[in-house]
């Protein structure tokens, strides 16, 4: 297909004329959704939140996030729980932890009931809290507490002394006296607030303060994709596809469409268009009665969609003129006796009417005989007194490679191709100006192989 794939037009057809298969498909697509819902078990999750108070840089953060996911953390949450048949292997695909805004952890917990899922949840943060504070306590540097410790001990020695010699200061009311011991009250402040700060900075007393900011709260609602969501993901998949898939189609399409293009593949010169009106709605075809043609009438994929809808003919007399016409070329183009074998492609309805209005209307000048040629495996019936071949069919149906194999059938049985008739269908008007030919005027087609008869 050209660029008529890609506008909106084209997807409307699409809509107008397979509105019933794509109806169809979207609820086997809502049918596999709630199978699928079936098969994984509705899932329920929430999160408990961690406070590490202090200040904590980003990659500080990132580091407890992997503690608070670690398989130390996650097994020893699935021992606190003791589910049956359930470890720390399993529930680590079931645990998630996240940085927060405001120095917080959340730990998110998925179970396949909501207090499960609540109780995941606490336990991780509980165990997490737990494994965390032991580091910042019992695991720091020793070479760094032990410094930290020896700085302590020399700013308390240097304040005693700085007390001592505040003391033993000249005791008197000199100016000198009085300015010597208020510097040395100064010093003994400013290393007090310095020992003060070293105590808040100590990563042991800061970050082994992490606390749970209450309980996990119990979910009251299924964890996407919930069933619902997985049934209309299944009806818009299938519908999807079903339109990327008539889209695909549509422009891979080989079938011929002009005539330009169906007289160069049956080497051969176009006659004339005919006009066939269509069946009416509910009509049944010969030979459609199977089950496979009752589904597909029932789908709607008994008719192209990817072909202009049918124009409106003008009247029962008009339609028989074209007919008229394409008679007439015949016997300007033909000698007496007038014999033509007409090939129809199997399979093309408007083709098979379309020849048997002819042969009726010729009126056995030209005398017509009507076969139908399968076009996978094409056979035509060997010469007897036919002047050559005539080919029906309408267009858009078969590809050129189709139509090739025809040809090289009616060359192999001796026809020469005299002439190619394109069948068009039209709606036709419920007015009529003259007397259209009676229903069985389409005459009995002949079939390959058979001995050949009468005009039909």
């Amino acid at each position: 297909m050209s660029e008529e794939s890609i506008r909106l037009v084209t997807i409307g057809r699409i809509f107008r004329r397979r509105w019933r298969l794509l109806a169809v498909l979207a609820v086997v697509g809502a049918l596999v959704g709630y199978g699928a819902s079936v098969v994984f078990p509705p899932r329920y999750t929430t999160s408990a939140s961690v406070l590490l108070p202090g200040q904590w840089e980003e990659r500080e953060l990132l580091t407890q996030v992997d503690i608070a996911t670690s398989s130390t953390v996650v097994d020893r949450a699935a021992a606190a729980l003791d589910w049956k048949g359930v470890g720390g292997a399993e529930l680590q695909d079931q645990v998630a932890a996240a940085a927060a805004d405001g120095n917080i952890i959340k730990i998110s917990g998925t179970a396949d009931t909501p207090k499960r899922a609540q109780q995941l949840s606490d336990q991780v943060a509980a165990q997490f809290v737990k494994f965390a504070s032991r580091i910042a306590g019992g695991g720091t540097d020793s070479a760094a507490a032990t410094e930290a410790q020896s700085l302590r001990n020399q700013v308390e020695e240097t304040n005693r002394r700085i007390t001592d010699l505040a003391n033993a200061a000249d005791p008197g009311q000199t100016v000198e006296g009085v300015q010597a011991r208020t510097e040395l009250e100064k010093l003994s402040t400013s290393l007090e607030e310095a020992m003060t700060k070293l105590d808040e900075a100590d990563p042991a007393n800061n970050k082994a303060g992490m606390v749970v900011m209450g309980p996990a709260a119990r979910p009251t609602g299924e964890a996407p994709p919930t069933r619902l969501q997985l049934v209309l993901a299944g009806a818009a998949l299938f519908f999807l596809l079903a339109v990327v898939g008539h889209l695909a189609a549509a422009r891979t399409n080989r079938r011929l469409r002009t005539e330009p293009e169906i007289a160069a593949a049956l080497g051969s010169a176009l006659l004339g268009t005919v006009e066939v009106p269509g069946e009416k709605r509910g009509a049944r075809r010969p030979g459609a009665g199977g089950a496979r043609a009752r589904l597909r009438r029932l789908l709607g994929t008994d008719s192209r969609w990817d072909l202009p809808a049918p124009p409106r003919s003008d009247d029962e007399a008009g339609r028989l003129l074209r007919y008229r016409r394409v008679c007439a070329r015949l016997r300007d183009q033909l000698p007496a006796p007038r014999r033509l074998l007409a090939v129809v492609p199997d399979g093309d309805e408007a083709a098979r009417r379309a020849a048997g209005l002819l042969a009726a209307e010729a009126r056995s000048d030209p005398q017509l005989r009507v076969v139908e040629v399968s076009v996978d495996r094409p056979i035509v019936p060997d010469r007897d007194t036919e002047s050559g071949a005539l080919v029906v069919l309408s267009a858009g149906n078969w590809t050129a490679e189709e139509l090739a194999g025809i040809a090289e059938a009616c060359a192999d049985g001796g026809h020469e191709v005299l002439g190619i008739v394109l069948a068009d269908t039209v709606h036709a008007r419920d007015t009529r100006s003259a007397g259209p030919p009676p229903d069985d005027a389409t005459l009995a087609l002949a079939v390959p192989g058979q001995a050949t008869g009468g005009a039909v």
